[in-house]
Order: C-alpha cells, then structure tokens, then sequence
C-alpha cells in the first residue's frame, strides 16, 4: 500500500512520505478535507505514521514509524516525534522540541521552544477521569523552554516545568518544578541545580 492523503492537505517541498501512512484523516463529525492540514517543507514522514486533519506543521518535520498526531496541533519548525508515540489534540508545540519514542502527549499540553520529552515518558491531563465534567476540565502539563523530561517519567495534570530544568528518569512529578533545578523520584524532589550537570547551563 502506498500512503493516502485526504484532501485539503498542503505538503511542503523536499518531503519524503512512506508506505502506509495517513495524512489528513478527518477527526469525528468532520468531513473529509473540511479542515485544512498543513506540513511545512523537508517532512520525513515514516511507515504507518497517521495524521489527523487540522495539524498546522512547520519545517523539518520527522516521525518514527507508527506515529499518531491527532487532530487541530500546532507544531513549529525542526520537531522530531519518535517511533510509536502518540500526540493528542490541540496541543502546542514551539520549535526544535524532540519527543522519543514511546511517549504519551495528551491534548492541552504545551511543549515549548527546545523541549525534550525522553522515550516512554508520560504526561498525563485528567486530575478525575471519571468525573462527569471531565472533558472541559482537561489540563496538559507545560514544558518550558529547553526543559528536559526523562526516560518513563509521568508529569500529573497542569504541572510546569520551569525552562532549562531536567525531570530524572522515572519521576513522578506532582508539583511545578523550577526552572534550571533538577528533579527526582516518586513524588520528584529538587536534588540538584542544572548548572552542576556536567553538561552545565547551555541554553
């Protein structure tokens, strides 16, 4: 099978699309091409990767294979998304964020400018997935400039993560962490400063 793309899909210059991927698949109670998809130029788009219809995406996009990207996303420019992880509705994201594989963005999260989300982590954005208002009270966490979250970390509903600070692998992240501080374990706690790292402050 070749890949399909629905109509109203604006793939820029220099893209190379695998078999078996989807591009604009129209999200429940829209028409084929009834919302407008947009993939920016030098996309590299791997085997079995679906992307829902309403994506705005920039430049230098790249997938894994068995990428999920649902539907109504903004997606800046240089944005690497790893095999097998899945992306929720409208979520934000800036550019040069690299999400590896595995890994679980729920809708209404935020991932800006520089973010790093390491393979299998994930962000949760349901304080009572049972409660009846569920659905409006959806709150993705905000991962600030540069900040890095590590392998099998879980950051609960509506967490920041300051810009620059660093999530240890593993944690489980149930208040704000500040920006440039380390955080770790189950609940994460401040244990060091990033600029003690041995890769320093570089921003």
């Amino acid at each position: 099978m070749e890949h399909k793309i629905y109509p109203n899909v604006s793939i820029g210059k220099n893209a190379v699309i695998e078999e078996y991927v989807i591009i604009g698949v129209p999200p429940r109670g829209k028409k084929p091409g009834e919302i407008l998809t947009v993939i920016g130029d030098n996309a590299v788009i791997r085997s079995h990767t679906v992307i829902y219809a309403g994506n705005r995406i920039g430049n230098d996009f790249q997938t894994g294979h068995h990428v999920l990207v649902r539907e109504e996303n903004e997606i800046g420019n240089q944005v690497s998304i790893g095999t097998a992880s899945v992306v929720e509705h409208h979520v934000k994201m800036g550019n040069n964020v690299r999400i590896h594989s595995q890994a679980f963005i729920p809708e209404m999260t935020i991932l800006e400018d520089g973010a790093w989300i390491g393979p299998n982590a994930v962000i949760t954005n349901a304080a009572y997935p049972l409660s009846p208002n569920v659905k409006h009270e959806l709150k993705g966490a905000i991962v600030k400039k540069n900040a890095k979250v590590g392998a099998n970390a879980t950051l609960l509903p509506g967490i920041t993560i300051g810009e620059n600070a660093l999530v240890g692998a593993g944690a489980v992240v149930t208040k704000d962490v500040p920006a440039n501080k380390v955080v770790a374990g189950n609940p994460a706690k401040v244990i060091n400063d990033v600029a003690n790292l041995p890769y320093g402050d570089r921003r």
